[in-house]
This record gives structure tokens, sequence and C-alpha cells, in this order.
């Protein structure tokens, strides 16, 4: 390969330096047992840059009507693990808006309309994620 390739292909390697979603199949912890889902602070105009930042870890069966602080009205990505449902509203205690989110990658949250005028970028403040 001569230089002039390789120029052209490091802008796609380093695009696998920045965070990506993981695939909801990796959702595991080191022991082997399983995550219902993962919630990011960060997101980016880049599909392959998302799901980046501070990492909130759901377990399943996890029931939280008040998010952690340093989450709460924050999460710009999120991942559902296989066979997972991750509920969410938009008010502390499960008030405002709800929204369900099933196995998959959500990378971008204001692509997901909450309402007529909002989306759920920055919006979550409780939620409760199940298994099957």
């Amino acid at each position: 390969m001569n230089v002039a390739c390789g120029l052209l292909l490091l802008p796609l390697l380093l695009a696998g330096a920045w965070a990506q979603c993981p695939v909801p199949a990796d959702l595991k912890k080191e022991n082997g047992t399983k995550d219902c889902a993962q919630m990011y602070t960060d997101n980016s105009p880049y599909y392959d840059q998302c799901c980046g930042g501070s990492v909130l870890v759901v377990s399943p069966g996890d029931d939280q009507p008040y998010m952690p602080s340093a989450f709460n009205n924050k999460i710009s990505s999120l991942v559902v693990a296989q066979r997972c449902t991750l509920t969410v509203w938009s008010r502390k205690g499960k008030a405002g808006k709800t929204r369900t989110f099933k196995t998959g990658a959500y990378p971008r949250l204001q692509e997901y309309r909450k309402g007529i005028f909002g989306d759920w970028d920055n919006s979550i403040s409780a939620y409760y994620c199940t298994c099957s």
C-alpha cells in the first residue's frame, strides 16, 4: 500500500478510536451476567462517535423513580440488551411523558420524539428495565 492510500484510510482507522455504541448482545458484566441496558451522557452527529461520556449500567429489574443526579436529564444515547425493555419517564417519580425502548442501540435520542415539540435527548428522569 502506498502512502496516499494509507492517508486516505487514516480517518477510517481513527473513527474506531471514538466511542461507538455496543451491540445489544455484548451488554454483559465481567462475570458473564447480563446487563439490561446502558445509558450514556454523550452523543454526536456522527453515529460512530455516539454512546460516549459517562455510562450508567442498568441491571435487569432496576426500578429507579429518581435518576442518580449525575445522570438526571443528561442521557443522550442508550443501548438495550437482547430480550429486554427499558421504560423511561421525563419527570422524577415516574411522572410526565413515557417511552419504552426495546432491544437495540439508540445512538441519538434527539431523533426520538417526546410529544409535539420535544425529544428524548437530556430528558430522562426515571427508568424501569426488565428482561425475559
